[in-house]
């Protein structure tokens, strides 16, 4: 079972390949806004959201069907950055997140993805964090709002996002520190 693409392993790539849809779906510029008459924001949040809920869903269902496997281990954290990152560089874009804030959640993404490979090249695992929790679901919560919030009658939804947005660069900022004193404990 390990070398095969079980059902988790086949939630998390086709959210690998949801990315580039979810880009292409909230830069280009649709005439009248509309793609197949619905609101492109729409569009891009049910994108986001089924996206996000099979990183949900690949994780429950390979613990239930215990289909853990070491490709799921880690194509799974390399996909929930894809779809954040792309999502959030593609809001800059659009200018409805602040270039400084992304630039804080992306840095801190790398910043940690190489401390715990440091540590596992070492022989430690460095479980994650419960504060990566919070963050993911602050980010799926902004993400969503600010996507939106960008249309007109859903203003306040972009009010709730920015909150969101503060609430994700607070929690991106308390975990780096937190990875970063667990890995000042792994023997060299």
């Amino acid at each position: 079972m390990q070398g095969r693409l079980n059902l988790p392993n086949a939630l998390t790539v086709t959210r690998i390949f949801l990315v580039p849809l979810l880009v292409v779906v909230l830069l280009t510029k649709f005439e009248g806004r509309l793609i197949f008459g619905v609101r492109k924001e729409l569009v891009a949040a049910a994108i986001f959201g089924l996206a996000s809920l099979t990183d949900w869903l690949d994780g429950y269902l390979a613990r239930r069907r215990k289909q853990v496997t070491a490709l799921g281990q880690m194509m799974d954290p390399v996909a929930d950055k894809l779809l954040t990152s792309a999502a959030f560089i593609s809001l800059i874009q659009m200018g409805l997140a602040p270039a400084w804030m992304v630039a804080v959640i992306i840095g801190r993404e790398f910043a940690v993805t190489t401390l715990r490979s440091i540590a596992y090249a070492r022989g430690t695992v460095i479980p994650a964090s419960p504060l990566g929790k919070i963050k993911m679901v602050a980010q799926v919560v902004a993400i969503l709002a600010l996507i939106l919030g960008e249309e007109e009658r859903m203003r306040p939804l972009a009010m709730i996002g920015n909150a969101a947005l503060w609430v994700v660069v607070a929690t991106a900022l308390i975990s780096a520190g937190d990875y970063y004193r667990r890995f000042s404990q792994v023997p060299a």
